[in-house]
């Protein structure tokens, strides 16, 4: 859509309030319809975040900056679908009826409620898994196979590879599988996915050691502690001691009297890192993982031969529930 197209719905005056938030200090948005507006936009959260105390754009540039990143897919259609949203009409699921899309049985579901996470089996295809991992090799200079390159300054010492816009990246993020699942398990279909970055973790060896993500958690631990869905797509087969994502199971049922049993001033970040034991999950191409935000979670060490290579990835409602203080 050519800017001289862009109207003046309300995506414009929520997109204008976040400008004012980070470059002239004005009241800050509240979290989740920050969230469905960045979603809703395709744009990253510590990106969109960046670039604008960084840059301090007038509001004017910080549009065109969206459409010069996501132009392609900000259709006619799809802004009315989030001024919708933003509006709290109901809206369907971005990819329309889910009533014909296979999920998660019975088991899943049971297995979730009591472990806190699932292995969504072939989410996406394997080919199409394939493609993003090896989209991901040639966004960072690699030969899949050739283990000298997977230890490129173009990675550094990180996991994490800041691929956002890959079309094959993009499209696991709506592929249908994958919104079945995040709906089935919000219980509701008016879902945004989140543009999160891919991964890469290769084999251990002198000189490159595991950087982390150790076992932590991503939300607040203070009271009231709701639901939040995160997931990772294993784009090639992993192992349990290649670099597999990690959890400890159940510990969303266990938080309240882990919590409430630490002495006080211990920090219970640095005690869970400190004493939970994380099991790793093993999982196929093209498998997705989706694990409570209770659970505490993390990478782990790759002591096998290939590296792991996956696609982070999580939807939200248009609205929910969150704890805005800090723990």
């Amino acid at each position: 859509m050519a800017m001289q197209e862009i109207g003046t719905g309300l995506w414009v005056e929520r997109l204008h309030e976040l400008w004012q938030q980070a470059v002239e200090g004005g009241p800050s948005l509240p979290w989740d319809l920050q969230g469905t507006l960045l979603c809703g936009l395709e744009l990253n959260h510590l990106e969109t975040l960046r670039y604008l105390h960084q840059e301090r754009p007038s509001f004017e540039a910080f549009k065109a900056w969206v459409f010069a990143l996501n132009g392609e897919y900000l259709t006619e259609a799809a802004l009315e679908h989030l001024d919708a949203a933003l509006s709290e009409a109901e809206v369907a699921s971005p990819i329309g009826s889910l009533d014909d899309v296979s999920g998660l049985s019975e088991d899943d579901l049971s297995h979730w409620d009591e472990h806190g996470y699932v292995v969504v089996k072939q989410v996406v295809s394997a080919e199409d898994a394939e493609a993003a991992e090896l989209a991901i090799y040639a966004h960072l200079e690699m030969d899949r196979d050739d283990p000298e390159s997977w230890y490129s300054e173009k990675l550094g010492h990180t996991i994490w590879v800041p691929l956002l816009r890959h079309p094959v990246v993009r499209a696991n993020r709506f592929a249908p599988r994958v919104v079945k699942a995040f709906a089935q398990l919000w219980g509701r279909e008016d879902l945004w996915a989140t543009v999160d970055q891919t991964g890469l973790n290769p084999p251990e060896r002198p000189g490159w050691r595991f950087p982390g993500p150790h076992l932590h958690w991503d939300t607040t631990l203070a009271e009231p502690r709701y639901l939040g869905i995160q997931g990772i797509l294993y784009l090639a087969e992993t192992e349990a001691a290649q670099g597999a994502f990690c959890c400890v199971p159940g510990f969303h049922k266990q938080l309240d009297a882990w919590l409430e049993a630490l002495p006080q001033g211990v920090d219970p970040r640095a005690e869970a890192l400190r004493t939970l034991k994380a099991k790793p999950i093993a999982a196929g191409r093209g498998d997705l993982v989706l694990w409570h935000q209770s659970l505490p979670h993390g990478s782990s060490p790759n002591r096998a031969t290939r590296p792991r290579v996956v696609q982070y990835m999580s939807m939200r409602p248009t609205k929910w529930a969150y704890n805005a203080e800090w723990r």
